[in-house]
């Protein structure tokens, strides 16, 4: 058994998790207070991965949901303590090979200015397909670069 490539992000109520296996077959997923645990036999070689993650901080076991996309599993863990940053998903503080940062979706949310309502993550699971990840945010101020000379 293998260990899945996994990507987290904190927000100010919930934390995200991807496990990134392509073509995921017998997904098995448990929420406890303070852990949440993944199985599943994925990829082309239809290797068995298994984690069970200890969490830095408990979480609301009833209000979390996952969902299967072609590439990945993701997950949505509602925090018990809204507002309480997370510095790292697990308990524990050594370096888990296995498991990054995914910096593409983390902000500073100690910036109330800038506060989204992530209460509409069953829309996004609902309008994800099995070929996207999560919606990216558009930027307002790209603008066609003019051609170099």
């Amino acid at each position: 058994m293998h260990p899945a490539t996994t990507k987290w992000y904190d927000r100010r109520d919930s934390v995200f998790i991807e496990f990134c296996v392509a073509d995921s077959k017998d997904v098995k997923v448990n929420f406890d207070k303070t852990k949440c645990g993944f199985s599943c036999v994925g990829g082309t070689d239809n290797v068995r991965h298994e984690i069970l993650i200890d969490l830095f901080e408990a979480i609301d076991e009833n209000e979390c949901k996952h969902r299967r996309t072609d590439r990945s599993v993701l997950f949505y863990l509602r925090k018990a303590q809204p507002g309480t940053p997370w510095p790292r998903l697990t308990k524990e503080k050594e370096r888990l090979t296995w498991l990054k940062v995914d910096f593409n979706n983390w902000k500073d949310w100690a910036d109330d200015s800038d506060e989204e309502n992530y209460d509409q993550f069953p829309d996004l699971m609902h309008n994800m397909d099995g070929d996207d990840d999560m919606p990216e945010d558009e930027d307002s101020d790209d603008e066609k670069m003019p051609d170099l000379e």
